[in-house]
């Protein structure tokens, strides 16, 4: 018999023939799974139709789409054990990326037929579902500039172009972060939490390799001076991102821990998954091993923290009221 799964798709995402792109998803997956094929409306999102199919109780969800539909589609798969199956067809495919998953169609339906599955960890943002990032400060910003017609027309060069753009604008703000066991005070232009990224998110590579199944979160810190040092960060962090190794620069800074807090001065807007949120404050909470997906298996190493040089840093540790080993 063959396996059976529930496609999810949206027919208005990328710059391809979204016909097409079915009719090439069905000849390659349907010899050996009988699709129950679901599409996305203005009316009814990813999200739904994939708590519907958990509730039927099927035996994969699969979804294509750009980054939004497959993080929408995933918070309704988290810790129901059923795989979950990424055919991106996106402006910046990051979630695929950012777990090894091939981003054409051929290449990931054979992910999806002969592939493994790999527990992930996912996240929770002020009660929001996270798969990859939130952006805070600059990265929001950045996306809300790329545009839907900038994107239809640039890709995924919309948002490097908004991204020059909102250098001209650029702004620190004061933030401050509470961990489980410490309280940080600093001064930045962006701070990016992360799940999971690919090198191409770059503010959130300050560790680089950032792990998806290691039950923590991955906070950087980047805090230029002025539009100059702004784009060397930014640069060294490409450069970082590309080598796997991380970085050395004393105005950026990053760590680990299962949950944040994080608060600015004045109130910065939040981007999720490439989806505008809202603005500060933000608790973001690391849910572990709460996804299956069909992917190809890989080992990420990176470095645990590194803070020191971040103007006006201030750093109080809290009682976690551990008790010290025997």
């Amino acid at each position: 018999m063959k396996r059976s799964a529930c496609l999810i798709f949206n027919p208005v995402a990328g710059q391809g023939d979204s016909e097409q792109d079915l009719a090439k998803i069905q000849e390659i997956l349907e010899p050996e799974i009988d699709l129950d094929i679901h599409f996305t409306t203005e009316e009814i999102g990813a999200d739904e139709l994939a708590r519907a199919a958990v509730e039927r109780g099927v035996e994969a969800i699969i979804v294509s789409g750009g980054d939004g539909t497959l993080s929408s589609a995933a918070a309704a798969v988290v810790g129901s054990d059923i795989p979950f199956g990424i055919i991106s067809r996106g402006t910046a495919n990051a979630f695929a990326t950012a777990l090894g998953i091939p981003d054409t169609i051929e290449a990931a339906c054979e992910t999806i037929l002969q592939g493994g599955t790999r527990i992930v960890d996912t996240a929770d943002c002020n009660g929001y579902p996270m798969v990859l990032l939130a952006g805070i400060g600059f990265e929001a910003e950045t996306v809300e500039k790329a545009d839907r017609e900038a994107k239809n027309r640039f890709g995924v060069l919309a948002y490097i172009i908004a991204g020059f753009q909102q250098l001209r604008q650029l702004q620190s703000f004061d933030v401050e972060i509470e961990t489980e066991d410490k309280v940080i005070k600093t001064s930045a232009a962006a701070v990016t939490v992360a799940n999971a990224a690919p090198p191409t998110s770059v503010l959130a590579q300050g560790p680089a390799g950032i792990i998806a199944d290691d039950g923590l979160l991955d906070l950087t810190i980047v805090a230029p001076v002025n539009k100059a040092a702004a784009i060397a960060a930014t640069f060294h962090l490409f450069q970082t991102a590309s080598t796997g190794e991380a970085v050395e620069r004393s105005d950026i800074g990053y760590l680990r821990a299962k949950q944040f807090k994080i608060t600015t001065d004045p109130p910065q807007k939040v981007v999720v998954d490439g989806e505008l949120l809202g603005k500060t404050p933000v608790e973001i909470k690391c849910l572990p091993a709460s996804l299956k997906v069909f992917v190809p298996l890989t080992e990420e190493v990176s470095p645990l923290e590194k803070l020191e040089g971040l103007p006006n840093l201030n750093i109080e540790m809290k009682e976690t009221g551990d008790k010290p080993s025997e």
